[in-house]
């Protein structure tokens, strides 16, 4: 295990949180989307600009023995946008701790339900959210909707 710290993120963080979104998503990606996709996807990622303070969005990290591990991304209207963490680092709670940090987030925001898309191929997530009570509420062609009563 180790000793995680969730935090809010800072300017120096975003070199750490791009590599970690990279490796995270082609966990789950590759295999199901062609390389092309996957690799364009992964420049523009690497070119965006990340505005830890814009309005309208919170921003978590979460560190595990000092290094950066993961982090999570919520909106106001109480959706899990993004939970993304260093695959190295599966398995240490670092998950865990993000998801309970985003969704305590979501009730000081006063939010009753919590929402995410997770990709259907992604079986490892949606056993995740499954097993932390998330529900099914739907399906895409390529995304599982699930939802979270945060008023239990």
């Amino acid at each position: 295990m180790g000793t995680i710290t969730v935090r809010t993120p800072r300017a120096e963080d975003v070199g750490p949180l791009v590599e970690v979104y990279v490796k995270a998503r082609r966990s789950y990606y590759e295999g199901h989307l062609p390389e092309a996709e996957l690799a364009e996807w992964e420049r523009t990622a690497r070119a965006k600009v990340y505005d830890f303070a814009k309005p309208g969005t919170v921003w978590l990290c979460a560190e595990l023995d000092g290094e950066f591990a993961g982090f999570a991304l919520i909106t106001p209207d109480g959706e899990l946008w993004q939970l993304q963490v260093d695959p190295a680092r599966w398995g240490n709670g670092v998950g865990r701790s993000l998801h309970d940090a985003a969704m305590d987030a979501l009730r000081d925001l006063g939010v009753t339900t919590a929402t995410l898309d997770v990709f259907v191929e992604n079986t490892r997530a949606i056993r995740f959210y499954t097993a932390s009570g998330w529900r099914e509420t739907g399906r895409e062609d390529t995304h599982v909707r699930m939802a979270l009563d945060l008023t239990v």
